[in-house]
């Protein structure tokens, strides 16, 4: 059982059906293996062993009359703290939130995994309403890398990149509205998903619009696309998910990438500071994208630097969310989150009708430019995980978490899917990741594209030496 926890989801449903696994032994070592490690990583917010076990145990009765609920069925997973679950609280990382709050309802994608046997393993970390790139709050304290325990994993999903990264689980919720997914999958060296906005439901709405998304985080392509089957299934509490046709995301996932043409954007024009070992290797990657059969072309997506009209929309964002909370409230927040919220009462009604348009354009651009390419290619940061609990390894003054994360909330902006797969390692040991977006619409064409890059790299059996 000492290899355990590396087990992907594919491979637990696969020994649960032939009973050589129950999912209440899972469960039981998983859960020992949270409580012997996580009080140095400290992915997890809440962890419930009572509730565990008990939807292991019924999950063992059903595949011991061979009846499993669903595709999922026994297979652990985490939930983020921004994400409500029925019987947990949501406290988002923030002093600010009632801890006795009621939890009477699980969000849409929490809701389907429950209808399809998934069992809790717990609630993980996020900084505060999940509003930066890093991982630490002043409700939850520091999350760190299981790859190296004074860096970040990531954020602002960065317990569920931990979590993984840690062998806690097999999959984790990830939620991204500048970046939150693959941030943290790129430093914590596992895989993450944002999928198309509308593909899988949320609710309660975010309060950064659409360019928030929901999506599937794991250690391999293979365990996300059987995750996505069941997260993007229709919920009617939100309004904006599209009626995408169900597809399996599991079938055909190997069908490759050959005939592909790829654009590899190294800076999408205009970033001016990416980490040299970053640049080289995931160059030296694209270059590999040809053994699969794809043409590879460098070329610059047009719109230039997207980052003034995503900040005002962000912002306005933070500030609806905050603005109107008391002094005493205010002051419990992450001083970098406050000065966001401060920083939100500048913005006019023209400011924002502007950065709406400004998105349109840069949206329109984008999509003309997909029109020629299958995928566009970047690194998914500019930079490998760095020291906790620093918001950003540049200038402390400077554009906080946007000033190393130039490759991910363009993407948000047009609400392309985007993923983050680990490609390499920095000379001290570090993941980096490579991402690959693609048209609105195509997450099954960016799954296939990230398992064909993920089988070539033979990258998913290298853990952290700390775990």
């Amino acid at each position: 059982m000492t290899d355990l926890h590396w087990m992907t989801a594919t491979q637990l449903v696969s020994a649960y059906r032939d009973k050589d696994l129950s999912p209440v032994d899972v469960a039981e070592y998983l859960l020992g293996r949270i409580d012997a490690l996580d009080a140095q990583i400290n992915a997890f917010c809440l962890v419930d062993p009572e509730t565990t076990l008990s939807m292991a145990r019924a999950s063992e009765d059903r595949w011991m009359s061979g009846e499993p609920q669903g595709v999922l069925d026994g297979v652990p997973v985490a939930i983020k703290d921004l994400v409500v679950s029925k019987g947990w609280p949501t406290l988002r990382g923030s002093k600010t939130v009632d801890p006795k709050q009621p939890a009477e309802h699980d969000a849409p994608s929490v809701a389907r995994l429950r209808e399809n046997g998934a069992v809790f393993i717990g609630k993980t970390t996020t900084p505060e309403f999940g509003w930066k790139g890093t991982n630490d709050s002043p409700l939850t304290g520091t999350t760190r890398n299981p790859w190296n325990l004074s860096k970040t994993p990531g954020g602002s999903s960065g317990g569920a990149g931990a979590a993984l990264a840690a062998g806690y689980c097999p999959l984790a919720i990830g939620t991204d509205a500048g970046g939150s997914i693959r941030i943290p999958a790129s430093f914590s060296g596992v895989f993450g998903l944002k999928p198309t906005a509308g593909r899988v439901a949320m609710w309660p709405a975010s309060p950064f619009g659409t360019l928030a998304h929901l999506g599937p985080m794991s250690r391999t392509v293979a365990d996300s696309a059987l995750f996505l089957n069941v997260i993007s299934e229709p919920d009617a509490r939100d309004w904006f998910q599209q009626p995408f046709p169900q597809v399996d995301y599991t079938w055909d996932l190997a069908k490759g990438i050959r005939g592909a043409k790829i654009a590899f954007s190294p800076r999408l024009g205009w970033v001016n500071h990416v980490d040299p070992e970053v640049e080289a290797t995931v160059a030296a990657t694209v270059k590999r994208f040809t053994e699969l059969g794809a043409h590879v072309i460098e070329a610059d997506p047009p719109g230039g630097d997207p980052t003034s009209f995503f900040m005002t929309l962000y912002t306005a964002g933070a500030g609806f969310l905050l603005a109107d909370y008391p002094e005493e409230k205010l002051a419990l927040l992450d001083p970098n989150l406050r000065a966001l919220v401060e920083a939100s009462r500048s913005i006019t009604r023209k400011d924002f009708q502007q950065a709406t348009a400004d998105r349109a354009a840069y949206g329109a651009g984008m999509k003309a430019f997909m029109a020629t390419y299958d995928f566009l290619v970047t690194p998914s940061t500019a930079v490998a995980a760095f020291d906790t609990p620093l918001v950003t390894p540049f200038d402390p003054n400077g554009k906080l978490w946007t000033d190393w994360t130039p490759f991910t909330y363009p993407f948000n902006a047009t609400t392309q899917p985007a993923a983050s797969i680990p490609c390499g390692f920095t000379n001290d040991g570090l993941p980096i990741g490579i991402q690959i977006i693609g048209r609105m619409g195509e997450d099954a064409r960016v799954l296939q594209a990230s398992h064909a890059l993920e089988r070539l790299l033979g990258l998913t059996e290298r853990h952290p030496l700390n775990v």
